[in-house]
């Protein structure tokens, strides 16, 4: 049967309200707070909605995109409890290791700094390369990754 467009819209409206107000770790739960709230939900439902509302898992707790999408540094400071390691390898490549799953998120922060040091990144689950063009600029970069993100450790 299909989904009648106005219930799925207030469906996803009080989604993106609950992931702004509580800490939401399975879709299960989310179940719940919508049902709780007379709001018809199936676990498929909502895995359909939060892909289509791009909703982020990071490390154990869905973010609301524009949780995520913060402007500015305030985006790093949601981001920077996900933080766990900066290490340095090499000249040219540092390192971050974040919170299982947290990864993507950080280094889509980073790609979209537009910090001139950054020439780019890959990242993984819980890993991001972050290339730079000379060591004076990984230099800048780390000094400007540490201030954002005090509570990772150094390596």
């Amino acid at each position: 049967m299909p989904t009648d467009p106005s219930q799925q819209a207030a469906r996803r409206s009080e989604i993106l309200r609950i992931l702004k107000k509580y800490p939401i770790a399975r879709q299960e739960d989310l179940v719940r707070e919508l049902c709780e709230r007379g709001m018809d939900a199936t676990q498929s439902s909502i895995s359909r909605d939060l892909k289509d509302l791009g909703v982020a898992k990071v490390g154990e707790r869905y973010l609301a995109p524009q949780n995520v999408r913060a402007p500015g540094e305030a985006r790093f400071e949601l981001l920077a409890g996900f933080v766990r390691n900066i290490a340095t390898a090499g000249p040219n490549l540092t390192v971050i290791r974040t919170s299982t799953g947290a990864a993507q998120s950080v280094a889509v922060a980073l790609d979209e700094s537009g910090w001139r040091e950054i020439v780019g990144t890959i990242s993984g689950d819980d890993t991001i390369f972050i290339a730079t063009a000379t060591q004076r600029q990984q230099q800048m970069l780390v000094a400007r990754l540490e201030k954002l993100f005090p509570d990772a450790r150094r390596s």
